[in-house]
């Protein structure tokens, strides 16, 4: 009998120590610092300078992909960087000035933040920040953005067991930093690459042009001639060259009158009377999805914007010599839009 209950006792005390285990759970994993590189799809792009002292690895892309799309990023918790830049609009905002969390609108039309990594002439529209990390941060304490404080976000960050363990993952420490947010940013805008257009099918050999499309294409990158009106071009390509549709400098398109020019653009950065009412000239890639256009978003339409500089723009003092009127006709200016929309 003896033996028996000192069995029974034994099964149950085992029973007991399962199910308390069972209570319990598994023991979570702690995290684990990783260096792994992120490996850069960049397809037919010129392989890009990426810096030096910020190389891409898969967890720091991660944690500035979060960050991208954390609204505790704002003052009230509603705002994140991905609100005003959106993937459906080439990570743009299809609003012609962004609102920030105080109800205020911003004075230019948000930049989209795609092909970043083929971008050296710095940031934003006026250029006022040399490197992307630098950029990353200044929406956050903005009044007419986030209105935040970086002091304030590093302390909510650091509540967050999420957080802190994805900065283990990235940085080998739990320790949330505004370095270290700004060069996770860095890291996760210099990852979104666009490369995957019908034009790029087409220059692969996978897909053909329409008519209109190769029609467009041929207007896009030839000259302008007054002199030989049947051959002459659109003139596109020396703004808005190369694979990435741009030229990295600024310029003025003639987009305002004298009587109604207010912003003086880059030169509130240099401070050189020559810079003024330039911007930086954006990509055209995703053109077709990432109205409104301008710095201002002033232009609602491809269609509108073609006019414009087939227009010439508006010819005040400032505005760029190459920008002439092109005599384009009704087709031909269709046809520059439907190559535009094959971008």
């Amino acid at each position: 009998m003896n033996l028996r209950y000192l069995l029974l006792f034994s099964l149950f005390t085992t029973l007991m120590l399962v199910a308390c285990g069972d209570d319990e759970g598994p023991v979570a994993e702690l995290p684990v610092y990783d260096d792994t590189p992120y490996v850069l799809s960049y397809g037919s792009l010129p392989e890009p300078q990426l810096p030096t002292d910020n190389q891409l690895t898969e967890q720091k892309v991660l944690l500035g992909r979060m960050l991208f799309h954390e609204t505790m990023l704002s003052k009230d918790d509603s705002q994140a960087c991905a609100s005003c830049h959106l993937q459906t609009d080439g990570f743009s905002d299809p609003n012609r000035f962004s609102v920030g969390v105080e109800g205020l609108p911003g004075h230019r039309q948000a930049m989209s933040v795609f092909n970043m990594a083929w971008h050296t002439n710095a940031f934003f529209w006026d250029g006022r920040s040399t490197l992307l990390r630098d950029q990353a941060l200044k929406p956050i304490e903005d009044p007419l953005e986030m209105n935040e404080t970086l002091e304030n976000v590093i302390t909510k960050l650091s509540d967050s067991k999420m957080y802190r363990d994805q900065f283990v993952r990235a940085y080998d420490s739990e320790e949330v930093t505004e370095e270290k947010m700004a060069l996770a940013l860095e890291q996760f805008m210099l990852s979104i690459v666009s490369n995957q257009s019908k034009y790029d099918r087409y220059l692969a050999g996978e897909e053909a042009l329409t008519e209109s499309e190769e029609r467009g294409r041929i207007l896009f990158q030839t000259e302008y001639n007054p002199f030989f009106p049947e051959s002459s071009g659109a003139d596109c390509a020396h703004c808005h060259g190369g694979k990435n549709f741009e030229n990295d400098q600024y310029m003025n398109n003639g987009l305002d009158t004298d009587a109604d020019f207010t912003d003086l653009g880059r030169e509130m950065v240099t401070q050189n009377a020559a810079d003024r009412a330039k911007f930086k000239v954006p990509s055209l890639r995703n053109v077709a999805i990432t109205a409104p256009y301008m710095h201002d978003g002033s232009i609602a339409s491809l269609t509108d914007v073609v006019e414009q500089y087939n227009a010439g723009g508006m010819n005040h003092g400032f505005t760029d010599s190459r920008i002439e009127p092109l005599d384009l006709s009704a087709t031909e200016k269709e046809q520059l839009v439907a190559f535009l929309e094959s971008l």
